[in-house]
């Protein structure tokens, strides 16, 4: 009976071994190169356990030769990674918020970070931009928009047009295009209720505003959803935070008929 119990642990462990092989072969290598690339710092490299870029820039598409546009890219996590996947054919316009005009002097520019990625000769084909939302300030049509981490955001800029922040992604879209969004899950009915304050959204006050624009609602990864998490503590809390419970929602332009 135990060399029988042994035998089937070692079948399991192995069928479970094939399974992750499996979805590992799954990763393209023009991923897993820009991921390993050495340009990037050790400091988003030691994140990537808890925010699987292979797995998140696999889910929105993006491939080289895209276009991507990637709203309020902060210190440019994702955008040393989308720079190698595209490759010389593609471009990464990131889209920065303009310095607030009661900021201080010595405010840090929200795009400073941006700007020194896009000076480097490796990820020469970054282009930096500034727009003050709804705006988006790139006229080229895009494969994929993509945000991480700021829709919630979005919500509290100061009188904000939400449906016209959202027709606006729309419109910088190709036909069959996508808007991939990654945020933080708020309790289930809480809508906007904790934008600014535990800096969640409710998934599903997401997906009724973006299709309210238009868009086809056509998938969710959950690669980055923990059950554990309550949705009752601010994002920024240690005993939560870079392991909140997070969805990954795409949508699509359609494709003209």
């Amino acid at each position: 009976m135990f060399r029988k119990a042994v035998l089937v642990a070692c079948c399991a462990a192995v069928g479970l071994g094939s399974l992750a092989l499996q979805a590992a072969e799954k990763i393209p290598a023009y991923i897993t190169a820009a991921v390993a690339d050495s340009g990037r710092p050790a400091e988003d490299k030691e994140r990537d356990a808890n925010r699987k870029p292979a797995e998140t820039v696999l889910f929105a598409g993006v491939k080289p030769g895209s276009i991507v546009v990637e709203l309020v890219p902060g210190k440019g996590y994702f955008t040393r990674i989308f720079s190698k996947v595209v490759g010389p054919k593609g471009k990464v316009y990131a889209v920065s918020p303009p310095r607030r005009p009661n900021a201080a002097a010595d405010a840090p520019d929200p795009s400073a970070a941006t700007k020194a990625i896009a000076a480097d000769p490796g990820y020469s084909n970054v282009v930096v931009r500034t727009a003050k939302l709804p705006a988006l300030n790139v006229s080229i049509p895009a494969d994929v928009v993509f945000t991480a981490q700021n829709y919630h955001d979005v919500h509290n800029v100061p009188n904000i047009d939400l449906p016209a922040f959202n027709k606006t992604v729309f419109d910088a879209l190709k036909p069959g295009g996508v808007f991939i969004v990654v945020d933080h899950a708020a309790a289930e009915g809480s809508g906007a209720r904790d934008t600014s304050t535990l800096h969640r959204i409710d998934p599903a006050t997401v997906k009724s505003e973006v299709t309210a624009a238009g868009f086809e609602f056509v998938g969710e990864s959950k690669v980055l959803a923990n059950a554990q998490d309550d949705h009752a503590a601010k994002v920024f809390d240690p005993a939560i935070r870079g392991k909140t419970d997070q969805f990954i929602y795409k949508f699509r332009k359609p494709k003209k008929k």
